[in-house]
């Protein structure tokens, strides 16, 4: 699937010091229902209005992925998450007071206006705060939600350098937000809250003793092998 226009847009913006007015434009490919490849404080994501049915399945064409693999989302803050949750348990309140703004991801059940396109009719929604400067203005200029899935097609690494972006890809968003070399050692935690016990989805780069230590919590149940 192509880009929207006929040449992708790329910006150089300084992380900790960026231009307002290239946020702006860059937020407006996303208003627009375009995709944009922008850093967060893992890896490089693929990221498009979470409302707008068109640009989920954009993404979902671009990486390849099976439409019943849920989208994860980055919000602007906490008082976004809550609006769109069904219920806060106390875990994730501890979790969030603990790992956010930072890499990990909550499942929650959904309680807001979400295409089910998002996340493959299964109720849930995988969310957080990032603590990327540009990720969480981008996320504040697009209404509050942008869609964070790594950069690459399924199956393929993800990356943290622009420079080992793959030309197909680069053909098929509508805009680069370059900030730099990332990070990128390991991808964000995830801790499935949707169910009655934690569960362990995805140890990243919060390691489990983290996660356990901030929930005061003896059994975290593991993703099964």
């Amino acid at each position: 699937m192509s880009s929207l226009q006929n040449k992708t847009f790329r910006w150089r913006v300084d992380p900790f010091h960026p231009c307002r007015e290239t946020l702006v434009q860059a937020a407006s490919v996303i208003q627009r229902g375009g995709i944009l490849i922008y850093p967060t404080e893992t890896f490089y994501g693929l990221g498009g209005d979470p409302f707008s049915e068109f640009a989920v399945k954009r993404i979902y064409a671009i990486k390849e992925r099976d439409m019943k693999k849920p989208l994860p989302l980055i919000a602007d803050c906490l008082e976004s998450v809550k609006r769109v949750v069904q219920e806060w348990p106390p875990e994730a309140s501890h979790l969030a007071q603990e790992f956010w703004p930072g890499p990990l991801t909550l499942i929650l059940p959904l309680g807001g206006p979400f295409p089910s396109t998002l996340h493959g009719g299964s109720g849930n929604i995988a969310l957080r705060v990032s603590s990327h400067p540009l990720a969480r203005a981008l996320a504040t200029l697009s209404g509050g939600w942008i869609i964070s899935t790594s950069a690459n097609k399924t199956g393929e690494p993800p990356f943290s350098d622009l420079l080992d972006l793959p030309t197909q890809m680069e053909n098929m968003v509508d805009g680069i937000l370059d900030g730099g070399p990332l990070p990128g050692e390991r991808p964000s935690t995830i801790v499935d809250l949707s169910c009655s016990v934690p569960r362990l989805l995805r140890e990243g780069a919060i390691p489990r003793e983290k996660i356990l230590r901030a929930l005061d919590f003896q059994r975290v149940v593991p993703r099964a092998p």
